[in-house]
């Protein structure tokens, strides 16, 4: 089922449109798989809300967010996410380290063909044991399609393979996307990951009774807008969210930019491992000599686990070349390959600057890491959040361009 409409879907779309897609059937076990609090504008916790509201009085309900290597959802977050009617109590957690089964391997030969020889390794697969669990009648995946600098396009299935997925499969697929290089990933559908994830749900998948729920949006202020809704279980629902996503998640500029002023809601960034967007979403319409400077009140620490954040802080955010050589040089790193490609992936490669402007962050940290530093109080007297708007700015005789939302684009030249 395909449903768009312009400028956006109203509620009363919505709710008959996800009715629709479980009308008739004999339901007595469901489990819903929305991603967490980092899509916070995915239109996904209202999804989930509807779902619950539908299903609670006809078969039992468990929910799991698609966390990847993020944090739990705190109860905050999810009366936020998810309103008040969704129990928190609902919540399973999903834990990639513990909780997940081996379901079978990526080819060697396949992963060499699809990356042209850059990676020559198996990837085994990897999920949360309850995606197998013959007892569920029916799981709900439900995401937002947007452009994303590991596997081209978000959701589908990478909700289930990193979202729902295991310490080998997050790591290789963040190595195996970073080898192959961000600039030629970001916007398009068929990259390696994606090609890597599409032999798994066609091999390993085929037995799970698997509905995708795919949206594409946009956001303005406190509101969004789901413009495209896809539901089924091909993988035509996300080719066509793709086009529309292409079509209005990705803006092409005509001249590169020379400074870029990028917001991260305190809501929704905590992390460098989060907040680094506003460097992957504008590293390719930002001028060689540009600025990027990142207001973010909310960033407190680097990584979403303790283990992460500790080798962030260890190796910092220096370039493609070194994290690459510090990988063949160091066991943790090479250990922890999503790390050393989120190092990568965070890096301008001394191209442009990056300033992180923090409240929680201290100066040597910040620095420690490899980005410029200055704190986020002093900043916004000439940047106010409050007032700019998405665009181009003229500040003290210098054009900027700012970006309230970095997760819900791509710039590019």
């Amino acid at each position: 089922m395909t449903y768009t409409k312009e400028p956006y879907i109203d509620d009363g779309l919505l709710k008959s449109a996800l009715y629709e897609s479980i009308k008739g059937r004999d339901l007595k076990k469901v489990l819903l798989l929305p991603p967490d609090y980092t899509r916070l504008f995915s239109g996904a916790g209202k999804i989930t809300a509807l779902y619950c509201e539908m299903l609670k009085d006809k078969c039992h309900i468990d929910i799991m967010p698609a966390l990847g290597t993020h944090e739990p959802m705190t109860r905050e977050e999810w009366n936020a996410f998810f309103g008040q009617d969704v129990p928190y109590e609902m919540m399973t957690v999903h834990r990639w380290r513990e909780d997940v089964v081996k379901i079978g391997e990526v080819p060697a030969e396949f992963v060499s063909r699809v990356s042209e020889g850059l990676v020559n390794e198996k990837i085994d697969v990897e999920v949360n044991r309850l995606i197998i669990d013959k007892s569920y009648d029916l799981i709900i995946s439900i995401g937002q399609v947007v452009p994303h600098e590991v596997v081209g396009m978000a959701n589908y299935s990478k909700n289930i393979f990193v979202g729902c997925g295991g310490k080998n499969m997050i790591n290789s697929s963040h190595m195996l996307g970073a080898f192959y290089g961000m600039e030629r990933i970001m916007g398009k559908d068929f990259s390696p990951v994606r090609r890597v994830f599409d032999y798994a749900q066609e091999h390993f998948l085929k037995d799970v009774p698997l509905l995708y729920v795919l949206t594409v949006t946009t956001n303005t202020g406190q509101r969004t807008d789901i413009h495209g809704l896809y539901i089924g279980s091909g993988r035509d629902n996300f080719e066509q969210a793709v086009a529309l996503s292409r079509e209005i998640n990705l803006i092409k500029v005509e001249k590169p930019f020379k400074k870029v002023v990028v917001y991260l809601d305190e809501r929704e960034f905590k992390t460098t491992w989060l907040g680094n967007k506003a460097v992957y979403r504008t590293r390719m319409a930002i001028e060689s000599g540009g600025e990027l400077i990142i207001l973010a009140p909310g960033v407190r620490k680097f990584g979403e686990d303790a283990q992460n954040d500790a080798l962030i802080r260890k190796y910092g955010y220096v370039g493609r070349e070194n994290v690459l050589r510090l990988v063949s040089e160091n066991e943790d790193l090479k250990e922890n390959l999503s790390v050393a490609a989120h190092l990568i992936h965070g890096s301008s490669d001394g191209r442009f600057s990056v300033t992180y402007c923090t409240r929680h962050l201290t100066k040597s940290e910040v620095e420690g890491a490899g980005f410029r530093y200055a704190p986020y109080d002093e900043i916004i007297k000439k940047y106010d959040p409050l007032t700019l708007t998405d665009g181009y700015h003229t500040i003290e005789n210098e054009e900027i361009f700012y970006i309230s939302n970095p997760a819900l684009g791509l710039w590019t030249v």
